[in-house]
């Protein structure tokens, strides 16, 4: 009976075979983890930095506008305080010759100087000046399109923010419905818009959006012909991609001074 021989070169190939596969598994197991803390990084912990940067900045414009806010003064019982008879909400006419907030100061750049609030998503995020993505976006802020008008102003208020990652402020606008509330409230007054209509998709390149008199450049259908006080909000769509964009349009509702 023949006995097989093993040849020393054998034993050294198949000992090479298994280090190169040990070797290839160690790698994989190494990228997939890192990719895996990349996902973690961007999805949750820029969400949570953000978030919380957010949050701060808010509570530190509230306490900024209390400290500024005029001391009190009494008046006579029954009568109205100058606050109080200024509160009331713009009627047709002071809307139609833009008659609210017609000189408001241009904010600086990149700063917070707005909170936005949206009572249906649970949202209180603050607004800045621009829509750079370091400088605002990323900080979990919502940007106001420098062209655009600001709040209160006859025109368009336009603002963007992130749908996915960075505090993702408006992850849920695609929630809201006609009838909804939306609040911006500055140093010197609350404006509170209300949801009229929704843009579910068009191109990022569809300016027209955001114009003085919103309306759509590539779907025509969407949007207004006469000028008036809106609000758009605009964000990314479909999720986790930056392909469409989703708008939200609302009108001026109420406007009451500080």
């Amino acid at each position: 009976m023949r006995v097989p021989v093993v040849r020393h070169s054998t034993r050294r190939r198949r000992a090479v075979l298994r280090r190169a596969l040990w070797s290839c598994g160690e790698l994989l197991v190494t990228v997939g983890t890192v990719l895996l803390l990349l996902v973690v990084h961007q999805l949750w912990w820029t969400n949570r930095q953000a978030q919380q940067g957010a949050e701060r900045e808010v509570r530190a414009l509230e306490r900024e506008w209390r400290a500024a806010a005029p001391s009190e003064t009494r008046t006579p019982e029954g009568a109205a305080t100058p606050s109080e008879e200024a509160a009331e909400e713009p009627s047709d006419v002071e809307l139609s010759r833009g008659g609210v907030n017609r000189t408001a100061p241009r904010p600086s750049w990149s700063r917070a100087y707005a909170v936005l609030a949206i009572p249906r998503l649970g949202l209180r995020v603050p607004v800045a000046e621009g829509v750079s993505k370091p400088d605002v976006l990323n900080k979990g802020y919502v940007g106001h399109y420098t062209d655009t008008q600001q709040p209160g102003q006859a025109g368009n208020f336009a603002l963007a923010g992130h749908r996915n990652t960075h505090g993702e402020p408006f992850r849920y606008i695609n929630r809201l419905r006609p009838g909804d509330q939306i609040s911006v409230e500055t140093r010197a007054a609350l404006y509170t818009y209300v949801v009229d209509s929704t843009l579910p998709q068009t191109s990022p390149r569809d300016g027209g959006v955001i114009g003085p008199v919103p309306r759509s450049a590539t779907r025509p259908a969407h949007g207004y012909t006469e000028p008036g006080y809106y609000l758009t909000l605009t964000t990314c769509t479909p999720e986790y991609t930056s392909t469409y964009r989703l708008v939200v349009w609302g009108k001026l509702a109420s406007m009451r001074p500080r």
